[in-house]
């Protein structure tokens, strides 16, 4: 398929800017994908959809402050750094964003904080805005990390217009986030209330957790018309043996498996043998899904509504089905829907 057939038309005003008050509020669409059938709903009713020995498999990373500001050493001017990820604890070796990328060349110093206290050294260009930064500290490795994360902000998405405000630091993590390292959030489950998820373990659907931290690669623009041509990011993920296990069981029992999003939906299928079961994973995963594709391992999808022509709208449309999830999405404009990573949900099934 071409990229082109991934456009489709919103309201700027149907982004949403904040989440709903209470997280399984949010409005759910429910797509059919045998019949086409489409049923408007609320998150909480989800429930409904699930019995017994059913799994929704979430991803458990957390989000970090990963969006800081600086100033460039003798001209001082404000320097965005955008942290991607880790590559070297001892060193204090982060590979980063910056913007604007022009200023920044090997060996300039980055000054952090009201009183300067962060200074970081450019020591590599590793693309056209990309750069490693080396940050000069004194002090253990947890201290470090304290320090520097408590100068960052909420790294939102660039659909949400605003700066970050102090419940976003809440508001932008999932219930079920513990491993951290991810700079956007799995937003499927962000409409997974403490309460809602109670109810469903009463009920007794299961909650196995895979890691995969989410880095900016599903954010970027799709460059090119053929998306065989598309190259997405690697991102760090694993997947230990309980859950493993847990999901493997649900299959051969001919339960629900219903991957909370699209980031498990591409861990499942990366660990997937050629046997239909899921293996433990711990390395990294660059799989871009798009149709036609044949999901091996989920028999259902939660999803929010992605914006037009990314690669999460690809993957729900694999999954789903591109005619019935660009219905869909249709349907959920003409309703008022809410759109982005704050925005509403659709659960396929």
């Amino acid at each position: 398929m071409k990229l082109s057939e991934f456009e489709y038309r919103y309201p700027e005003e149907q982004i949403a800017q904040y989440p709903t008050t209470n997280r399984d509020d949010a409005r759910l669409l429910v797509l059919h994908k045998k019949t086409g059938e489409i049923e408007h709903k609320i998150f909480s009713d989800i429930l409904g959809y699930f019995d017994d020995g059913d799994v929704m498999v979430v991803n458990n990373t957390r989000v970090f402050p990963a969006r800081l500001y600086g100033n460039k050493e003798k001209t001082g001017a404000r320097i965005e750094v955008f942290l991607l990820r880790e590559l070297n604890q001892d060193q204090h070796l982060w590979d980063v964003l910056v913007d604007p990328a022009r200023k920044i060349r090997i060996g300039n110093k980055l000054y952090f904080g009201e009183d300067n206290s962060m200074v970081a050294e450019v020591i590599d260009n590793t693309t056209s805005r990309g750069r490693t930064l080396r940050f000069l500290f004194d002090g253990t490795n947890e201290e470090f990390r304290q320090a520097l994360f408590s100068l960052g902000q909420t790294p939102l998405p660039d659909c949400i217009r605003r700066e970050p405000e102090p419940d976003d630091v809440e508001n932008y993590q999932t219930i079920f986030a513990r491993e951290e390292g991810a700079v956007a959030s799995p937003t499927a489950a962000l409409h997974f209330s403490r309460q809602l998820h109670k109810r469903c373990q009463i009920k007794g659907i299961d909650f196995p957790e895979v890691t995969l931290h989410v880095g900016l690669g599903g954010f970027r623009e799709v460059e090119v018309e053929d998306l065989t041509k598309h190259k997405m990011d690697s991102e760090q993920m694993s997947i230990g043996m309980e859950a493993v296990e847990r999901i493997n069981r649900a299959k051969d029992e001919g339960k629900q498996i219903c991957a909370v999003g699209t980031t498990v939906g591409r861990a499942l299928e990366t660990s997937v043998s050629t046997m239909g079961h899921i293996t433990p994973y711990d390395g990294w995963t660059n799989k871009f899904i798009f149709p036609p594709y044949e999901f091996q391992v989920a028999t259902s999808m939660v999803s929010n509504f992605h914006l037009s022509m990314s690669t999460m709208l690809m993957l729900v449309c694999a999954f789903g089905g591109y005619n019935n999830v660009m219905k869909a999405h249709r349907a959920a404009i003409e309703e008022g829907y809410r759109i982005g990573p704050y925005g509403d949900s659709i659960l396929i099934i």
